[in-house]
């Protein structure tokens, strides 16, 4: 069976609408509601809101704490429901919250910075790192594209790259299928190649609203594949262990849908030289990631070659036991500094 939200809305003025959504009993036949906000513009958001019976809860930081936290006072004050409106770290201490407080959550998305927003998983710092935690997939989306072109554009941007970079994670899942036998779920796959080729092809940018609404599209049904596979698999291989391993070592480099972008790219690179993949499907990857104004080579991301191949190294490390590109390489430390200075080389402008 397949999981999904009962209701998906992405359009301009999609949150003048909120109230009908959170009013919808099957999310919540009372009426008491929790808001939580993030910093930008949630607060603005839950002010103009007409919810009189609902309570709103700030959320400052995406920690592990703060979710624990606003899970504590879901669970004390009774609530049916909680919304999460703001960015990606707004929603994913929501999704945990939420979990933890066994209600329903509706996510409120106010820029497009990555597939978080409908996935059954949660990134969420603490002292050892910012792993990604399993919980209950939002049971409403509404993304208002009034309120995403208002957001940095940098963040918008971001959501192309990590949408995109779900080629590279299907080939890294079906690598692993055909060297390992793990199970590699077809609709997972299908939604997730869907998602990408949607955006990929595109000439118009992110000034337009017919873009942004394909981007909150895609992004949707990235986190749907994800329910699908009950993991991250179907979205996330080689390019999010270079991802997190950059943020690791790196931090403040890049943010997650740029590195992601570059990631798939390097893993795409890879997978030319030593897999015969097609060299025109890594330049189409290339040419979207231009286009749109995405790293393409470490220094785009501030990083230099160096510390991009350490990043490299250090990258099967974030995701023990996920086989991607990288591990099936097993190249030595210094075959990685020797191909990522061939990388730039052949893909940088």
């Amino acid at each position: 069976m397949l999981p999904s939200p009962v209701a998906i809305d992405v359009r301009r003025g999609a949150i003048a609408s909120l109230g009908s959504v959170l009013a919808d009993r099957r999310i919540a036949t009372e009426g008491r509601i929790a808001v939580a906000v993030g910093p930008g513009q949630g607060e603005q958001i839950a002010a103009d809101l007409d919810l009189p019976h609902c309570e709103v809860f700030r959320v400052e930081e995406g920690t592990v704490d703060a979710a624990n936290e606003l899970g504590r006072k879901l669970r004390s004050g009774a609530y049916e429901a909680v919304a999460g409106i703001g960015g990606g770290k707004t929603i994913d201490v929501t999704k945990f919250a939420a979990t933890m407080a066994g209600i329903p959550m509706v996510a409120v998305a106010t820029n497009l910075a990555h597939d978080g927003i409908a996935s059954p998983v949660s990134s969420l710092e603490h002292e050892g790192g910012k792993p990604s935690i399993g919980v209950t997939m939002p049971i409403a989306v509404v993304i208002d594209v009034d309120y995403v072109r208002a957001a940095p554009s940098r963040l918008v941007r971001s959501g192309i790259g990590d949408v995109v970079s779900n080629i590279s994670a299907i080939e890294d899942w079906e690598l692993a299928g055909r060297v390992n036998g793990e199970p590699v779920d077809g609709m997972a796959v299908t939604f997730a190649r869907v998602a990408a080729e949607a955006v990929l092809h595109r000439p118009d940018s992110i000034d337009s609203e017919a873009f942004l609404t394909v981007l909150a599209e895609g992004l949707v049904l990235s986190g749907m594949a994800m329910s699908v596979a009950g993991s991250s698999r179907p979205a996330s291989g080689a390019c999010h262990e270079i991802l997190h391993a950059v943020t690791q070592l790196e931090p403040g480099r890049g943010n997650h849908g740029e590195l992601a972008g570059l990631g798939a790219l390097y893993a795409s690179f890879l997978r030319v030289r030593h897999l015969g993949w097609s060299e025109s499907r890594m330049g189409e990857i290339r040419d979207c990631l231009l286009r749109h104004g995405l790293p393409v080579v470490p220094s785009d991301a501030g990083l230099d070659d160096e510390a991009f191949a350490r990043a490299v190294v250090h990258a099967p490390e974030t995701r023990p036991g996920r086989f991607t590109i990288l591990e099936h390489l097993g190249l030595s430390e210094n075959e990685i500094g020797r191909s990522v200075a061939d990388y730039v080389k052949t893909v940088g402008r």
